[in-house]
């Protein structure tokens, strides 16, 4: 897939359903627009750029129709037709970072934030210390 999404100016993911978005994360690495229905785990990956903001990764539409796809797809190649706007969408699609190192950080500042919530729950409550919890 890995030349697939190097070679490919955009990427169509009309899913009726999509838990994860895998492969539109996998375009994005690539530089590869995604233009995408907005379901599942594809409404949390790709943003629908704005060319007046120059904000966004991907092209998005919302209805489940043959129509919604084709306009998206036309949107798609008026941009790529703009080579300033174009490469911004690119830029942005490639600064996308999925990668657990945020995640990670989150997660052990949420657990020390626990245990130090924890450590004072025990000193205001010494008699509660020992007992077993679920």
């Amino acid at each position: 897939p890995r030349k697939i999404f190097a070679g490919a100016d955009m990427i169509l993911l009309p899913s009726l359903f999509e838990p994860c978005g895998i492969v539109a994360i996998e375009a994005l690495r690539y530089g590869a627009i995604p233009i995408v229905r907005k379901t599942g785990g594809l409404s949390d990956i790709v943003t629908d750029f704005s060319p007046e903001t120059m904000i966004g990764n991907g092209l998005v539409f919302k209805k489940s129709n043959a129509w919604a796809l084709f306009a998206a797809v036309i949107r798609g190649v008026q941009l790529y037709h703009v080579p300033h706007v174009w490469r911004k969408l690119i830029e942005n699609a490639m600064a996308c970072n999925f990668s657990w190192d945020k995640a990670a950080t989150e997660y052990e500042n949420l657990y020390k934030r626990i245990l130090k919530l924890r450590k004072k729950f025990v000193k205001d409550n010494p008699h509660l210390a020992h007992q077993p919890t679920l």
